[in-house]
């Protein structure tokens, strides 16, 4: 079952990964413009924006080829969201998940768009913020917009419980982004990349999670927006419904 204009291209893909040993199913919507790949929530799967109204909340931006959304499951229940995984395991399946957003995802949407070479936007909600940042400043060469709502950056905060490893700083952003070393990677990310993170004052919400990170990206030097709404948007999705037609619309060039 569909949740969006009929008249919306919709297409579904997917492929097998080795790295992650399942079958990973691939959304498009839209037909034309810059690629934004959207990371689905803690609980949520490639679909979720779909069910809960996000996809056609922007899809006037769709229909007109001001962007493209590509949405794809998560790790999240072979990972953080399994309270029965072993923490080596989960850390594990976390880092082969961005190598597979890296080596499969980035270069099908590549394809897909006819450019070997495009950086395209990540973006997510709550937790997939957290994907979309992490995908965003491992690789800025292959992003070059972070949009993240509502988002959580930092695994410490009720995930690790003490446990540390490589595969945990290498996919934890407050971790390795005020180690980035320099040179190409940081002159992407300070004159050549668009950051955004957009929390609010509502029930549920965090803003401190994006205060903390944005605190990390001055001290770098990287140029990002903070944008913290009232205390009448909760951490929902109809807030997000309105941000991210709100930054599409204003904010991201599209």
């Amino acid at each position: 079952m569909s949740y969006v204009d009929p008249n919306l291209r919709r297409e579904l893909f997917g492929w097998y990964s080795h790295r992650l040993g399942m079958d990973m199913p691939v959304v498009r919507y839209g037909h034309w413009g810059p690629a934004m790949l959207l990371f689905p929530t803690a609980g949520g799967d490639f679909l979720e924006a779909e069910r809960m109204g996000l996809i056609q909340a922007v899809a006037h931006h769709l229909f007109a080829g001001r962007f493209q959304i590509f949405a794809i499951n998560s790790i999240n229940p072979w990972a953080w969201m399994n309270p029965g995984m072993p923490m080596h395991e989960k850390a594990y399946n976390q880092a082969r998940f961005s190598e597979y957003v890296e080596h499969e995802v980035v270069p099908y949407i590549r394809g897909r768009l006819g450019n070997d070479h495009a950086r395209i936007g990540a973006a997510g909600a709550s937790f997939g913020a957290f994907h979309a940042a992490n995908a965003f400043f491992r690789r800025p060469d292959q992003f070059e917009l972070l949009l993240g709502l509502g988002g959580l950056y930092d695994l410490q905060t009720e995930f690790l419980h003490g446990y540390w490893s490589d595969d945990v700083y290498f996919n934890n952003p407050v971790s390795y982004v005020p180690n980035l070393p320099e040179g190409h990677a940081m002159d992407l990310l300070r004159h050549h990349s668009r950051i955004h993170l957009v929390t609010s004052r509502g029930a549920w919400e965090y803003p401190e999670f994006s205060e903390h990170l944005s605190h990390l990206l001055h001290q770098r030097g990287i140029p990002h927006n903070l944008d913290i709404w009232g205390h009448d948007m909760p951490h929902d999705w109809s807030t997000w419904h309105r941000q991210l037609d709100h930054y599409v619309a204003e904010r991201l060039g599209y």
